[in-house]
């Protein structure tokens, strides 16, 4: 696969922020044509979505719209009723359902926002783009390569039907890394050398098992803590660092290896801990690292150092100075800023596709999971190019349509995978 260069990069975010600047001159304004009525729905109504649903009201205040809920789907009745609850939205517009992302489809709902467990993104993507909707997918958006490549794809379909395509890596949409990126690819650090990007702290949450859940119920409701459901944490939560380190070097890793483990979680299969040695060509090296143990130092971060200077995420940057083009952003909250970019672009008529740039920095987590579980040396190709590669069409061993078709069956649990023989080998913690 063709890599994006870094000028493609930093331009595909500045040209972001910049058409966004532009419409917000007609934001204000009376338009005819546009109707102010926003419809949206939900797909996901767990924990993310007390973030997501109350954000995309607010950038719809923001531009003068109205958000109007059309439907609010989850696989658990308890929850889409406690987000309609919360923003007295009519009990009738919710759907439950492992299906229930079909209906969504069906409705006319023009944005929807794919806020379910990571392993069912794909499969709702592409059925949403078929649909014809716009789609804010959060992150990551996939747990396996197959997975990877169908995000991509669906990207290229949306593409094709002038849909607009959000991921949610809100940094992208942050000013000061906008501008840091914008400054690197003017040269202000020179050329990047290496650096660390790193997400360490404690298990977000964990769902106990209660009488009467099915597998299914368990895993899903659970799903931060199993690798199958989430993709681990190094992709479920430190794919934010890493899509950093993708952005601002302009290009994807070659290989990685790696190391990880298991020291105290009490749930599910994940690993505790990673740690990545992710190689990006022409002696460029980046370590990543993440972990998610209670007691422990925090760091969440990114850190480059170049031939010139040296920047800390999208925080302050040491080097030459250059200039760089103004980014007005009406939010600096890049998780409202995100979604007022995806409003405005599917309005405008210009929308954004940010599938493929988010399906690679997923790959790239998928990569370091893989060489850390299995010990081996991982080529990014071997995910994304190769198809003689075992990894090339590996699946987790459950799938989106395993639970439509109620055929769901939980994998031990306290038992993670561990390197060395050439074979997922798994040992109980």
């Amino acid at each position: 696969m063709m890599n994006l260069s870094r000028r493609k990069f930093v331009q595909t975010a500045a040209t972001s922020a910049i058409a966004a600047n532009a419409l917000l001159s007609k934001a204000g304004a009376s338009d005819s044509t546009a109707s102010k009525t926003v419809k949206v729905a939900a797909i996901g109504c767990g924990g993310r979505s007390n973030r997501d649903i109350p954000n995309f009201i607010k950038a719809c205040d923001m531009l003068g719209l109205k958000a109007e809920f059309v439907a609010l789907a989850d696989a658990f009745e308890d929850k889409a009723f406690e987000q309609a609850d919360k923003y007295e939205i009519d009990r009738s517009r919710c759907i439950v359902g492992w299906d229930s992302y079909q209906k969504v489809a069906e409705s006319d709902a023009e944005f929807v926002m794919l806020i379910t467990p990571p392993v069912f993104r794909p499969k709702h993507l592409e059925t949403l783009v078929e649909a014809g909707k716009h789609v804010l997918m959060q992150k990551p958006v996939a747990v396996d390569a197959p997975g990877c490549r169908k995000v991509i794809e669906a990207g290229e379909r949306a593409k094709k039907k002038g849909l607009a395509i959000l991921a949610g890596t809100q940094r992208r949409h942050t000013v000061g890394y906008m501008e840091n990126a914008a400054k690197i690819e003017n040269g202000a650090i020179g050329e990047i050398l290496g650096g660390t990007v790193s997400w360490n702290g404690t298990v977000p949450w964990i769902w106990e098992r209660q009488k009467g859940w099915s597998d299914a119920d368990y895993l899903a409701r659970n799903w931060l803590n199993w690798y199958q459901m989430s993709g681990d944490h190094l992709g479920e939560q430190h794919v934010h660092n890493i899509d950093v380190a993708n952005w601002y070097l302009g290009r994807t890793p070659q290989s990685a290896i790696g190391f990880g483990g298991r020291a105290r979680r009490e749930t599910g299969n994940n690993y505790d801990f990673f740690s990545l040695d992710l190689d990006y060509g022409n002696g460029v090296h980046i370590h990543s690292q993440c972990r998610q143990i209670s007691g422990t130092y925090p760091r969440v971060g990114e850190f480059f150092r170049g031939t010139k200077g040296e920047v800390q995420g999208g925080g302050k940057l040491k080097g030459v100075d250059v200039s760089i083009p103004k980014f007005d952003v009406m939010d600096k909250d890049g998780n409202v800023q995100e979604l007022l970019d995806w409003i405005q672009s599917a309005r405008s008529g210009n929308p954004i596709n940010e599938a493929r740039q988010i399906a690679e920095s997923t790959a790239t987590a998928i990569m370091g999971r893989y060489a850390a579980y299995t010990g081996k040396f991982v080529r990014f190709s071997d995910l994304m190019a190769n198809p003689k590669s075992e990894f090339y069409d590996l699946k987790v061993s459950i799938q989106p349509e395993h639970f439509e078709k109620g055929i769901v069956a939980l994998p031990p649990e306290n038992e993670v995978p561990v390197p060395g023989d050439g074979k997922e080998i798994r040992r109980r913690v």
